[in-house]
């Protein structure tokens, strides 16, 4: 990998199975036979390939179901590609479906712990910013009430708090920023606007031009689960836009 990049894709591809969650058949397991049915497989990602430096922010457009999602997903290593190559040039912290993970039994100052530990904080980092975490997601009364008490814009104000206070050079945000009331997606347009301002870099999936605009100066518009443009967003949005 290039020590000047921060991420480097190369012929990516990853596959997926049509229904059943991709999942195989009990035949094809239990039958002894390594021949692999293909004809409900697809590319949900083909042949895609860019470099992303330190710093640039980018933002990902296309249609639903065009792999955007998965495209971030597979960069945060949270999946694994089919073909190609996916590298990273330090941490990425993942704002992609980020309720997941939490536990509903542990209650919220356990669930703050437990998470922050595991995106790699240690225990003196979770100890000093725990206070600004709750008070963030302004929880501060609910501390040590059960997760799974919690409604769902608490949930995402928690989750969105703890990840937003990562070191992590690399941010991936996959549309959390559609999700919450007006005042909390201010907070966290600001919150971003500081993590951008102190060099980091942003890989940036949304349905929403004012977001995209705000935050972006590169646009990777994804059409047919491949890549076909790759520039200044406003040339970008300008073809998204013709398209659809």
């Amino acid at each position: 990998m290039d020590a000047g990049n921060a991420i480097e894709v190369s012929g990516l591809g990853i596959r997926f199975r049509r229904g059943r969650r991709g999942r195989r058949s009990i035949k094809s397991m239990f039958a002894g036979s390594k021949r692999r049915d293909t004809k409900d497989e697809f590319w949900a990602l083909d042949d895609v390939s860019f470099t992303v430096k330190p710093g640039e922010t980018i933002g990902v457009v296309g249609r639903n179901g065009q792999g955007k999602s998965t495209l971030l997903k597979l960069v945060a290593g949270v999946l694994l590609p089919d073909a190609g190559t996916v590298q990273v040039n330090g941490g990425v912290a993942p704002l992609i479906e980020i309720t997941g993970g939490f536990v509903g039994d542990l209650t919220v100052r356990e669930n703050v712990r437990l998470t922050a530990g595991l995106h790699g904080m240690t225990k003196a980092q979770i100890a000093e910013r725990y206070d600004a975490m709750i008070s963030f997601a302004e929880l501060e009364d609910f501390q040590d009430t059960p997760y799974r008490h919690l409604s769902n814009g608490m949930k995402v104000r928690l989750a969105f708090s703890v990840v937003s206070q990562l070191d992590e050079p690399i941010l991936l945000v996959d549309e959390v920023l559609a999700v919450g009331d007006k005042a909390f997606r201010e907070k966290c347009y600001a919150r971003i606007d500081e993590m951008l301002a102190d060099g980091r870099t942003l890989f940036f999936v949304s349905h929403h031009e004012s977001d995209l605009k705000r935050f972006c100066t590169r646009g990777l518009y994804i059409r047919d689960h491949r890549l076909v443009l790759d520039g200044p967003l406003a040339d970008v949005l300008k073809a998204y836009n013709s398209d659809n």
